[in-house]
């Protein structure tokens, strides 16, 4: 990714409420027949992540 971050004073965290299975798909458990588990609880910490910290995605 071709991106830079800045990071302020005091944002160091993100809270980011996920289900219990989510919880697990991220730890490397499997659920047979229902990928999107996994990428429903990814895609959850990424828009918190870019709701906290801001982005500047550089010119070509």
């Amino acid at each position: 990714m071709n991106s830079q971050t800045a990071y302020a004073e005091g944002k160091g965290s993100i809270d980011v409420q996920l289900t219990p299975d989510e919880a697990l798909a991220l730890t490397g458990v499997e659920f047979n027949g229902n990928h999107k588990i996994k990428t429903e609880a990814q895609r959850k910490i990424r828009n918190a992540f870019e709701k906290k910290f801001d982005f500047d995605t550089p010119s070509r």
